[in-house]
């Protein structure tokens, strides 16, 4: 299994970073292939609107820090997305790359629902979310929403860890059960995918 992680956080030790370290620990441990990208590293640009990929290209044209990102997406079977949330919303940098990801759809793919994206179906979306406000109400529109348009590029399958009152850095580590959890759903989609055949 091919596992790549996105880290939406502009911190490096932040609490969605953690959870994610725990999602890729316990991956790579069951024996899935796993490489992790710091996004906010990255020379990257929001997508131009220039509908490239919809006629010239069937891949973005813009070449930056993102381009080998978007190819390891194609070669992925888990992707998972990591981020804080900000504004009641992912993070800019996590944001650039959803937005680059439009690249994937084919020209047809408003009318065209049996062939909407040039990605292999079958692949798995992971979302784990460090809320700041405690009330799990608000702001949960985030996954269902990608989830939603990630179906469309032939992601199957989606799983969510969320956690709510994720403030401050060591929140994360310190709520009870919460890296356990990320951690067994590594283990269990390895498990499902046939470790790291």
């Amino acid at each position: 299994m091919n596992v790549l992680c996105l880290l939406g956080s502009p911190r490096k030790k932040g609490n969605s970073a953690d959870m994610a370290r725990a999602f890729c620990d316990a991956a790579a441990a069951a024996g899935a292939n796993v490489e992790s990208v710091y996004l906010n590293g990255l020379d990257a640009q929001g997508c131009q609107a220039c509908f490239s990929c919809k006629g010239k290209t069937e891949t973005c044209v813009l070449d930056d820090g993102l381009t080998p990102v978007l190819a390891a997406v194609a070669a992925c079977d888990v992707l998972v997305l990591a981020t804080p949330v900000y504004f009641g919303e992912v993070t800019a940098q996590l944001k650039t790359f959803i937005d680059r990801t439009f690249s994937f759809l084919t020209p047809d793919y408003a009318r065209n629902k049996d062939k909407r994206s040039r990605l292999t179906p079958g692949k798995t979306l992971v979302m784990l979310l460090a809320q700041g406000h405690p009330r799990e109400d608000l702001f949960a529109d985030i996954f269902p929403r990608y989830q939603y348009f990630y179906n469309w590029m032939g992601f199957t399958q989606s799983h969510l860890v969320r956690a709510c009152g994720i403030y401050h850095p060591g929140d994360a580590a310190a709520r009870d059960g919460l890296l356990d959890q990320t951690a067994a759903l590594a283990r269990g989609l390895t498990a499902a995918h046939g470790g790291g055949r």
